[in-house]
């Protein structure tokens, strides 16, 4: 009796698992550009209630767009990479990072950006005794000299570790950055350069090789579908891009840049869930992030990539995907 040849349709599929906030578009467009394209891929929602320690994780891929903002989600995924998944992104890099290690990380490998410093915070958690838990900080701060560090006024007061615009502040003159920096409670807040700018560009940079170039204006959050930009300006902003995201390792993430007298200053360029709305993308850049993720899913899908394999640790581990 022959025996039935297996053919890649008679396989177990490989799994893209999606973790999702409060995002209405982008989510079920993608899963839906996954599936339909039948190459053995398949994307769904994860469902997860209690993980208990190497829990195997079902999922080849997993792309995280809230973990952020979920502390479970985020110690589910490091599981998960532990387990050899490809996490998007890296749970332990986006852990670790802020924007000041990321302005000193800009500028030594050599991407343009603006004079940044860190501050103290302005309050502590309970148990904190400001004579005796902080006696390695100098008070009262010099905020004439640390204005001076960045360029002078205007300058921006911004959350290390913030994100979507939210606690940002230019600032104009010391009083009115004392009272901004007074109201800042436990956050880290960072101290940096006004750049003027004259144009600006968004970027959306997948798999830290592919950078979509996009025009956009901050003050109005608008994008354009369309760009004005030089050949060679074009050329630097991608290339920055690039330098920034294979620092930093990330596979999903978008790069700001502030242009002024033709040098792209970058802005921000941590931002590891990045907005994928059609309302605010507009049509042709929300099919541009539909498609292409789908492309790079299903590619690391089908790839032996891992999260892991950048780390110490992931060496010692036992499992393999």
């Amino acid at each position: 009796m022959a025996t039935k040849k297996t053919t890649s349709k008679d396989k177990e599929p490989l799994k893209v698992g999606l973790f999702v906030g409060r995002e209405w578009s982008w989510p079920p467009a993608f899963i839906e550009e996954v599936n339909r394209r039948d190459e053995g891929v398949i994307a769904e929602y994860v469902r997860i209630g209690g993980t208990t320690m190497n829990e195997p994780c079902p999922y080849r891929v997993i792309v995280d767009r809230i973990s952020h903002e979920v502390p479970y989600y985020r110690s589910y995924l490091k599981n998960a990479a532990l387990q050899g998944v490809k996490v998007i992104n890296d749970p332990f890099m986006w852990t670790a990072d802020d924007k000041f290690f990321g302005a000193s990380l800009a500028d030594q490998v050599g991407v343009a950006s603006p004079k940044t410093l860190v501050l103290p915070n302005k309050d502590y958690v309970p148990g904190i005794v400001h004579n005796e838990s902080l006696r390695n900080l100098t008070y009262p701060m010099d905020w004439n000299a640390l204005v001076e560090k960045v360029g002078g006024m205007p300058c921006v007061l911004k959350d290390a570790h913030g994100g979507g615009w939210k606690e940002v502040y230019v600032v104009n003159t010391v009083p009115e950055l004392i009272w901004r920096y007074n109201e800042s409670g436990l956050l880290t807040m960072i101290l940096q350069e006004f750049i003027q700018w004259d144009n600006y560009a968004r970027c959306m940079c997948l798999g830290q090789e592919e950078i979509y170039v996009m025009k956009y204006d901050p003050s109005q959050r608008k994008y354009h579908e369309e760009h004005d930009f030089s050949p060679e300006l074009y050329e630097r902003i991608v290339k920055d891009a690039k330098a920034l995201v294979n620092a930093f390792g990330y596979d999903m993430n978008t790069v700001e840049f502030a242009i002024k007298d033709g040098i792209p200053y970058a802005i921000d360029f941590m931002n590891p869930a990045p907005d994928m709305d059609v309302n605010s993308l507009g049509k042709v850049h929300f099919d541009w992030m539909v498609t292409h993720m789908a492309d790079m899913c299903i590619r690391l899908a089908k790839s032996k990539e891992a999260t892991r394999d950048r780390y110490y640790w992931g060496k010692l581990s036992k499992g393999s995907k």
